[in-house]
């Protein structure tokens, strides 16, 4: 611990140092999964790459205290030691704590637990004066509940102490085929009040087209009837490629309660970053770019670039962001609205798959940077997350036109968009949307969340950015050659206990932490 308070009182003297000059500066974590187009002056950069330790994970108290730079993969491995996982793990390993607080991410468990956020008990931060605040629900509790969403413009995160639930050995997760909005609607609805189901997501292959997934946290043994099922391994399925292959092979459950979809256990960490290989689905479309099979010998050739870490390397690199709609939206959950933006996105994009989530709020105060939701209710809300992410028009003009298009359809939906991916709302757009008022309140000094967010060619009128994928590739391949080297390590530098270990008992089994 001594060795972190040395680390976060020299961030707080730069960034002192930064307010006290009056200029801005941006947080650089040494990768990104945000899709935005981001350009780092030297001169203008905290570097927080360094903060990827945990520090203590408490099995008697079920808490980790993690450094703002642990990515999700680090974390799983070192609380599977003592039997014990997040509530809600982001379903890519590189994404951080740091990043999934700020960014207010959400996952299949998030229906129950809410957002990552609401699984941290206190974060320490830096305010953009260089003053260092402890932040939880009972201290500096303004500030707690409005970091999230604000992506680095009100503090510097650097200390979390996250809560943790019992782990186990597998998830049992079941397949279901669903034809329409309307039935998705009201399984999903159905769903969240199982006592018994822990996660819950869906993929839209097409219209009239959907499986969703429940999994369910267990010990119990497979058998012939519930076959073990793996996604990490070379030549295993694609997550997605899987689920499609599920939803061929099933009839539509609409209208008998009854009945049961296909039953397989899914080893927990398989579960937790099933989609980390193809990242989603999005992997198949670097297929096409490039001319090559799409299928399971290919796949397997090309594996170690078609992982998360080095596909968003390749991505930013070859700055592609421009030319696809990658979007994470919700709405309010209820059926019209899930109808009228599925019906949008087969008129206007016809982009498919699509993913969905259903995420649990408590009220407008857990929304990020107090989005108007619905009606703003206090109590708790329940919205589904669309993951729209495939090509766009080519045509600059009409790919900005097609994203505002969305943007304004999500609003007046009463929903709202994940600020990771590219922003093309004028100024007085985006307030429309957020709390303007509160949130210059709270940051008090510094960037501006609408200008960090927006995207770097969000007019129109403006210029396509030059693409190159042959330079995406080049760096995704170089970042694997590093890996394999030595050079370079994915997990941040692994998941050991900074200054000593914390806690005891519980102990994870020997088969899950060979999952990591």
């Amino acid at each position: 611990m001594s060795e972190h308070k040395q680390a976060a009182a020299a961030v707080a003297a730069q960034v002192a140092d930064f307010h006290k000059r009056k200029e801005t500066f941006r947080i650089y974590h040494g990768s990104t999964n945000s899709t935005r187009i981001v350009e780092f002056d030297p001169d203008k950069m905290i570097d927080m790459s360094a903060f990827n330790h945990v520090l203590e994970v408490d099995a008697d108290r079920r808490v980790a205290v993690v450094q703002a730079n642990v990515p999700m993969d680090t974390l799983v491995e070192a609380t599977l030691q003592v039997g014990l996982i997040p509530p809600v793990v982001m379903e890519f390993p590189g994404i951080t704590v740091g990043g999934g607080y700020m960014g207010v991410a959400g996952e299949s468990s998030s229906w129950k637990y809410g957002f990552f956020d609401r699984t941290v008990n206190w974060v320490d931060v830096i305010l953009m004066t260089g003053e260092r605040r402890r932040a939880s629900a009972t201290q500096n509790a303004d500030l707690f509940k409005g970091l999230p969403g604000t992506y680095g413009t009100v503090a510097v995160t650097t200390l979390f102490e996250i809560q943790l639930i019992p782990a186990k050995d597998y998830v049992e997760l079941e397949y279901f085929r669903l034809d329409g909005m309307a039935e998705v609607h009201r399984f999903i609805d159905e769903a969240i009040h199982m006592a018994d189901v822990d996660y819950i997501d869906g993929i839209s292959f097409a219209p009239g087209k959907t499986v969703i997934m429940l999994g369910r946290l267990t010990d119990r043994r497979p058998s012939k009837q519930k076959p073990i099922q793996t996604f990490s391994g070379r030549m295993d399925p694609w997550f997605y490629v899987h689920a499609e292959k599920m939803c061929k092979a099933s009839k539509a459950v609409a209208g008998d309660k009854q009945a049961a979809g296909h039953v397989e256990m899914v080893p927990l960490v398989d579960y937790l970053f099933r989609y980390d290989r193809g990242a989603f689905w999005t992997g198949r479309y670097a297929f096409r770019r490039f001319h090559t099979p799409f299928n399971r010998v290919m796949r397997a050739i090309l594996d170690p670039l078609m992982h998360t870490r080095p596909m968003y390397a390749a991505l930013n690199a070859s700055r592609y962001t421009t030319q696809y709609i990658i979007q994470d939206v919700a709405i309010p959950f209820d059926r019209e609205r899930v109808e009228e933006l599925t019906t949008w996105n087969e008129k206007n994009t016809n982009i498919w798959p699509v993913w969905l989530c259903p995420l649990r709020i408590e009220g407008k105060h857990t929304v990020p940077l107090r989005a108007r939701v619905g009606r703003e209710r206090e109590e708790p809300i329940m919205l589904l997350n669309f993951g729209i992410w495939g090509p766009g028009p080519l045509q600059h003009k009409k790919f900005v036109e097609l994203n505002r298009d969305l943007e304004a359809t999500v609003a007046r939906l009463g929903g709202f968009k994940w600020l990771y991916a590219n922003a093309y709302y004028t100024e007085d757009e985006f307030w429309r949307i957020y709390d303007r008022a509160w949130y210059e309140w709270l940051r008090g000094w510094g960037n501006d969340v609408w200008q960090r967010t927006r995207a770097k060619n969000a007019s129109a009128d403006g210029e396509q950015e030059k693409t190159s994928g042959v330079r995406g590739v080049v760096v995704a391949v170089k970042m694997v050659a590093r890996k394999k080297l030595g050079m370079g390590k994915s997990r941040s530098g692994g998941a050991h206990l900074l200054g000593g270990g914390g806690g005891h008992g519980g102990g994870a089994s020997k088969k899950l932490r060979k999952q990591l």
